[in-house]
């Protein structure tokens, strides 16, 4: 995904140049920083008592990184705040990639914004603003089970909201399929998606039969199916014997060369994404996530459709997403909170995720599925799977040691395809580097 940074008529002049240096050991600290509790208190007057009156006049800074079409979705719901409150909203917009540094010199030099949107809440913690006065002890309950272990601090405490998520699970060509005269299942297991993928593969003529992105978030999902997790919280909780029976199709697979090998071997343990794989054909399933459906329905020349996450001992994706954070030492507490409240309603969550095709995390809208202008019926693939998914993978991919252990993960998976490494003995090896960076965090 690519993340753009923009220059908005109403940003703010403070700006930070920071270098390669500042930027990793940002970026070991997003990895590893183990979070702990809240160390203000927070307090204030419930938003739902509110009265715009008091809040007129005041300004608010929300510093933001988007990942494309949710800019003008954030821009109209900012629209409505400031008519309704009669405020400013000074959107501050960041390239994602220097949102942790940049959010930290703020915070280390005394400029802390309002608000921020933010991957991830562990670098920030104590920094955080509490909101459990400002909107009440049953708000977590407005919010899906999963993402609510997010949207709290060691205490207990509401410290962050979940604004979207993201859903990994498969994609079909189904011209491929129907040339093939394979029929597409409407769930399947491994096993089963393996074989009718193979024999596509064999009666098209692809190069491949299965694709996947190098990530071990996307690795992550097969591990979830297996019933294992790198990380659960603070802590290494994988078990290598069920991480090999979970991999192996996915290791025979690029052994036989029905799913490609090469790219795992380049570029260390950067992300790579075979979305270009399944573009050209050369694969008739992919596994990735709903964040390509907006780029498939622009750019492929052929049928395709999402499916159902196969299945191995549990079924579901694996999940990802961004929170919204009030920060304590913002000049504007109360206010904060109040668009914090207002930037994830049923009706604001609606059109942000709508816009720019993420999933939803509140309970309603999750229950309920949600109406999207591009390829609705495949988006809701997705959330339909979002029900499959266990509550321990969003305790995985929440954990503020996810990242470092997601890097291991990757390292070991390649030495696998390289043929250095049995399955096996890798899974005990990556077991033992993520109790080092658990150590390491505590």
């Amino acid at each position: 995904m690519s993340r753009l940074p923009v220059v908005t008529s109403r940003l703010s002049r403070r700006g930070f140049a920071l270098g390669g240096a500042a930027a990793l050991t940002a970026g070991t600290l997003a990895a590893c920083n183990p979070g702990g509790s809240t160390t203000n208190e927070g307090g204030g007057d419930p938003v739902e008592q509110q009265d715009p009156s008091e809040l007129a006049g005041k300004t608010l800074s929300y510093l933001y990184f988007t990942d494309g079409p949710d800019e003008q979705a954030t821009r109209d719901l900012i629209a409505q705040f400031e008519q309704e409150y009669d405020v400013t909203v000074e959107l501050e917009i960041v390239p994602f990639s220097d949102i942790t540094t940049t959010l930290q010199a703020r915070l280390s030099g005394g400029q802390a914004p309002d608000v921020a949107r933010v991957a991830a809440t562990a670098p920030f913690a104590g920094d955080l603003l509490v909101l459990d006065d400002f909107l009440g002890a049953d708000y977590l309950d407005e919010f899906a089970e999963g993402v609510r272990v997010g949207m709290t601090d060691a205490d207990g405490k509401i410290v962050a909201i979940a604004s979207d998520l993201t859903q990994n699970g498969p994609f079909v060509n189904t011209d491929l399929f129907e040339k093939a005269g394979v029929e597409i299942p409407e769930s399947w297991t491994w096993e089963e998606m393996v074989t009718l993928a193979k024999q596509v593969q064999e009666a098209a003529g692809t190069e491949f039969a299965f694709a996947m992105d190098k990530s071990g978030h996307r690795l992550s999902t097969i591990l979830s199916q297996g019933g294992t997790y790198l990380v659960q919280e603070q802590e290494s909780s994988l078990d290598p014997a069920a991480a090999t029976t979970a991999l192996q199709p996915l290791v025979d697979m690029i052994n036989d060369g029905t799913s490609p090998k090469d790219f795992w071997l380049d570029s260390g343990t950067k992300y790579a994404g075979a979305n270009e794989v399944f573009l050209a054909q050369q694969a008739p399933v992919y596994l990735s996530g709903n964040w390509q459906v907006a780029q498939f329905d622009a750019n492929a020349e052929f049928g395709w459709r999402t499916t159902a996450n196969p299945t191995l001992s549990s079924g579901g994706g694996f999940p990802g997403g961004k929170f919204m954070v009030g920060f304590s030492a913002g000049p504007e507490n109360q206010l904060a909170a109040t668009f914090l409240q207002f930037m994830n309603t049923t009706e604001s969550q609606e059109a942000f995720i709508t816009a720019s095709s993420f999933m939803p995390t509140r309970a309603d809208l999750t229950e309920s599925g949600v109406e999207y202008p591009v390829r609705n019926e495949e988006m809701n693939v997705f959330i339909d799977d979002l029900a499959e998914t266990p509550d321990e993978a969003y305790a995985a991919c929440y954990s503020p040691i996810f990242d470092a252990a997601a890097q291991e993960f990757i390292k070991q998976f390649a030495e696998v395809v390289a043929g250095n490494k049995e399955l096996a003995q890798a899974m005990e090896d990556l077991k033992a580097g993520i109790d080092t960076v658990a150590e390491r965090a505590g």
